[in-house]
């Protein structure tokens, strides 16, 4: 059988389709829009990775000065899902205050809250986090949250109307992976027909792979991409280790066994007698 490179990348026949909200996605990578060299390169990522959606931040672009006409014009060329966030907000204040101006400058409910404790770690602040979420959610938002591992948290947000959680694999921009894939696969346990999404730390194909591989329902990336030395061939590497690991996945990994097990069956195995006169 001939394999085409075309076949490993992007969505695929087979796989069963993202679903955040109610509306489907076929691929499982999310991208940031921030860091790139430039506008071109970041739409040349966005398009080799095949990617659906994308986030951008209001605050930050606004400190920029890069909020106006011509980059949402930008935004809107790259014909994706596109998901506002609240980065850079300290406080459920000010998170509360961006969603709301995010949800008229782009006219979408989605919003990816972030609520930020520590300036050192990126650390979500989750008090502040819960605290916002259950104001946005009455509000009518669509709330994705930044969130770390803690299943208390995690409980709260699910409650407060979060029908997505995005805990973060290591602190923003560090790519150290997944720092505590224990607590991950717990998260995942805990919470099986909620969509997770790992967001923030993911640094090479392999963490985003390895976190596919736990049964995450997506990846989302920024850093890596932007920041690399090649951002498209990055992008569409992504795609291709996503794409391949949320398929090992769905296709049933083997568990791993404390003792070897022969790959070619004993029983029918002949035996020769090396005693000739036996």
């Amino acid at each position: 059988m001939t394999i085409r490179h075309s076949d490993l990348t992007g969505s695929k026949p087979g796989l069963n389709p993202l679903t955040l909200y109610g509306v489907e996605l076929s691929s499982r990578m999310l991208l940031g829009t921030a860091r790139y060299p430039s506008p071109q390169i970041m739409a040349d990522a966005v398009a080799a990775a095949k990617c659906e959606l994308v986030t951008v931040s209001l605050r930050r672009e606004q400190a920029r000065g890069q909020v106006g006409n011509r980059f949402l014009e930008l935004i809107m060329d790259l014909d994706v899902r596109v998901l506002p966030n609240t980065a850079g907000c300290n406080t459920a204040r000010d998170a509360i205050t961006t969603a709301q101006m995010a949800r008229e400058l782009f006219d979408s409910d989605w919003i990816k809250l972030e609520v930020i404790a520590n300036d050192d770690t990126l650390q979500p602040d989750l008090f502040g986090l819960v605290e916002a979420a259950e104001v946005l959610a009455r509000d009518g938002f669509k709330v994705f949250p930044y969130t770390t591992e803690d299943l208390g948290a995690a409980e709260r947000l699910v409650a407060a109307g979060c029908e997505v959680l995005m805990p973060w694999g290591a602190p923003i921009g560090t790519g150290q992976g997944l720092n505590n894939r224990a607590a991950l696969k717990a998260m995942r346990a805990y919470f099986p027909d909620t969509p997770l999404v790992v967001d923030a730390g993911i640094g090479a194909p392999s963490h985003a792979a390895a976190a596919m591989e736990l049964g995450f329902d997506a990846v989302l990336l920024n850093t890596a991409i932007a920041k690399a030395g090649d951002p498209v061939t990055m992008a569409r590497s992504f795609a291709e280790a996503i794409h391949a690991a949320r398929a090992a996945y769905e296709s049933g990994l083997m568990a791993p066994r404390d003792m070897a097990t022969p790959s070619t069956p004993v029983f029918g195995t002949p035996f020769v007698d090396e005693d000739p006169t036996s």
